[in-house]
């Protein structure tokens, strides 16, 4: 019958439950005393009615999980239960606690099986993260310990259940709702015969937890980004180009955008105003440029409030090229980063040669990669930047046709994934016939995601029409990459078999 089946709600545990309470503990734990008494319950409600949660079905209380407050730095550190409870079952709760600190979760016999317990969890989980605590830690029992005490000490038992080769109703639990053994805490319960003395020291980590130190110093969640889908125009002067620039960037910033990414090599219209015919003398003659148009760029970036990614330009140090790409800080500094690999034509028409240096730049709004065109077909730098922390990366590319846009594409496409990091990548259209390499232009800007559920199913955020000059935008959600990393269906950065493989960086 419908009345029959379970109804189950969540709420917060009143003093008036304290008959069904004392029963659930004096049924769990005979053992170790049975129940705490009546101004133990009262003290932890009153002092801290939000960590003390109950499951009801209906009247009836079938689930309790206990918590207290605690400083993170004192009790992620040898403790014992004397720490948190004294001997007359007096609980300590720190109001000023960063940390949530667990202590009994009990289900009622006829209602074990049903998830409960996993329900409890996930709501102590979502208190940490309303309340902005550091992590959740507990001193978990291990009571299966004493059938395998004389066969194996307490680590190789926790090895053990962490390989599923033992049950423990405690750890096993623990440990698969995202708990971490951090150490071994020796007499944590003396009384406590069937764990030994022993308890684990358990900690789950809030991936949203932003420390209160200050009020401007905060990490951005939502990141918004513009990239510039640049019309191959023929232009008369510096001048005339750096217009153009400005247009975008004023547009760009009138809706707020934290990033704006032009594409590579959108300054080679200035190589049409080149009277010579060599193509090796037109990127020399248009490296004249670079200085000048990053130095107006990155005054942009300050006046406008916003990070420019400057696409790429050629750079002409002691005689040799460079194609580089400049990020202007909205502060005033300016980073560089070199292409690494060089195409074919860059290598054989215009002499270009490779930078030597990868790395990933902090900047107000999270840390950002950028990789020019080719350099993102080559999987390893991306992956040293994903090492360093980067959870945004710039593909400023060129390319003619589509096929040689695809390559850019899909292989952005796949380092999204790889790496559980945003990529956005930036071109050019249009065709200038009276420039040698510029006659044709294929690109279609896009924004690409992880393939996961919090992303788009198609794993694009958002992306430009192909083959017109326009703007694209688009909000990043940073918050989605942690939980990728912590808690997604597949974990690439997490699950890589270091000890069998590794990437080295010579220089």
């Amino acid at each position: 019958m419908l009345s029959d089946k379970p109804h189950l709600e969540l709420c917060n545990l009143t003093f008036a439950q304290y008959s069904q309470i004392k029963q659930m503990m004096d049924e769990a734990y005979p053992e170790l005393g049975g129940a705490w008494p009546e101004h133990t319950i009262q003290r932890l409600i009153e002092e801290f009615p939000e960590g003390q949660i109950g499951v009801v079905d209906g009247d009836e209380l079938v689930g309790i999980a206990l918590a207290v407050q605690v400083d993170y730095q004192r009790f992620s550190n040898p403790h014992t239960y004397e720490d948190i409870v004294d001997s007359n079952d007096n609980v300590f709760n720190n109001p000023e606690g960063n940390a949530l600190y667990g202590l009994d979760v009990v289900i009622r016999k006829s209602h074990r099986g049903m998830r409960i317990g996993r329900r409890l969890y996930d709501a102590r989980k979502e208190l940490c993260r309303q309340y902005n605590f550091r992590a959740i830690l507990a001193g978990g029992r291990i009571p299966s310990y004493h059938t395998y005490r004389n066969e194996m000490t307490p680590a190789e038992f926790i090895g053990k259940v962490a390989a599923k080769e033992i049950y423990d109703p405690i750890l096993t639990f623990q440990l698969s709702n995202d708990f971490q053994v951090t150490r071994l805490l020796k007499k944590y319960l003396p009384e406590d015969e069937e764990s030994s003395g022993y308890a684990t020291l358990l900690e789950w980590n809030n991936i949203f937890y932003e420390p209160t130190d200050t009020v401007l110093d905060f990490r951005k969640t939502t990141v918004r980004i513009g990239a510039v889908q640049w019309q191959m125009r023929t232009v008369q002067s510096v001048e005339e180009l750096l217009k153009q620039v400005e247009y975008f960037v004023d547009t760009v910033s009138d809706y707020q955008c934290d990033f704006i990414l032009f594409p590579e090599f959108f300054n080679a219209p200035l190589m049409g105003l080149c009277e010579e015919t060599s193509q090796t003398e037109a990127i020399r003659f248009l490296a004249g440029f670079t200085d000048q148009i990053r130095d107006a760029m990155s005054r942009m970036a300050v006046e406008y409030n916003a990070n420019i990614i400057t696409g790429s330009m050629p750079l002409n140090e002691d005689g040799s090229i460079y194609n580089v790409s400049y990020l202007c800080h909205r502060s005033g500094k300016v980073d560089e980063q070199r292409k690494i690999h060089i195409t074919p034509h860059e290598k054989n028409d215009w002499v270009i040669k490779g930078g030597n240096q990868i790395g990933v730049f902090e900047t107000d709004a999270g840390k950002v990669g950028i990789l020019i065109c080719y350099d993102v077909e080559f999987p390893e730098l991306p992956r040293i930047m994903s090492e360093q922390g980067m959870e945004i990366l710039f593909v400023p590319f060129w390319t003619d046709t589509k096929n040689s846009y695809l390559r850019v594409r899909h292989c952005a496409q796949a380092r999204a994934i790889e790496n559980e990091c945003y990529v956005v990548i930036a071109g050019s259209v249009g065709n200038l016939p009276e420039v040698e390499s510029l006659d044709v232009q294929y690109s279609q800007s896009a924004v690409l995601t992880p393939s996961d559920f919090p992303f788009p199913h198609d794993a694009v955020l958002s992306e430009a029409t192909a083959n017109t000059e326009m703007l694209l935008f688009s909000d990043l959600d940073m918050d989605k990459l942690k939980i990728l990393n912590s808690e997604g269906s597949v974990r690439n950065l997490k699950d890589r078999r270091k000890d069998l493989y590794d990437i080295v960086v010579k220089k």
